[in-house]
Parts: C-alpha cells; sequence; structure tokens
C-alpha cells in the first residue's frame, strides 16, 4: 500500500447527554465518516486518502469536526452533505473549503 497523500481525521467523541462540552458524535460525526469512506470508495481514492475517526480534538461547540493533514487544515460544523464538497475541492483540487474553515480564533 503506498503512502497517502492526506490524512483526515474526524473526530467522532461522545459525551453523555447533556455534557456542557457537548459532542461531535451527538451532532452527526459518524454520519460524516461514513460519507467521507463513500466518497473515497465512489471515487476510487483510497490509496490517496486514509480516513481515520477520533476522539477529542479539542473544539466541540463547533463540531463535527474534521482535520485534513499534512495541509493542517481544520473544519467546523462538517455535515454529511458537505462531505462531496470537501473532496472535490480539498482533496481531489487542493483548494480548502473556506465556508467551513474552523477560525484560528477558536484556538485564543
Amino acid at each position: 500500500m503506498p503512502k497517502p497523500q492526506f490524512h483526515v481525521i474526524v473526530c467522532t467523541n461522545s459525551r453523555p447527554p447533556g455534557h456542557p462540552r457537548g459532542s461531535c458524535a451527538e451532532k452527526g460525526s459518524q454520519e460524516v465518516l461514513m460519507q467521507f469512506f463513500e466518497e473515497l470508495q465512489q471515487r476510487n481514492l483510497f490509496e490517496k486518502v486514509l480516513v481515520t475517526g477520533s476522539t477529542c480534538t479539542g473544539p466541540c461547540m463547533l463540531g463535527p469536526t474534521v482535520i485534513v493533514y499534512p495541509d493542517g487544515v481544520w473544519y467546523q460544523r462538517v455535515r454529511r452533505e458537505d462531505v462531496p464538497t470537501m473532496v472535490t475541492e480539498h482533496l481531489m483540487q487542493g483548494k480548502p473549503v473556506e465556508r467551513l474553515r474552523l477560525p484560528d480564533e477558536v484556538w485564543g
């Protein structure tokens, strides 16, 4: 297996209901993760892109979060419907999806 060009990390962390920070899982991150797998399969990109689920990546209130390496681009509030655009624009064309980017100010 060749080394992938991209590593996509989808936060799928779950917390108990009512937790003050919330969680990406309660906001649909599992569906986002599955959509990435479907898109990679449809476009035959498994050798180019590695997708993994992750525990907490930090900004829970803005989840689901998705991180694309080696670019170091963080995305916020990603929905299943956003994934085809992310695959086409970022992973295939090399242009991050600006409307979904997590602002640097989050890290304060």
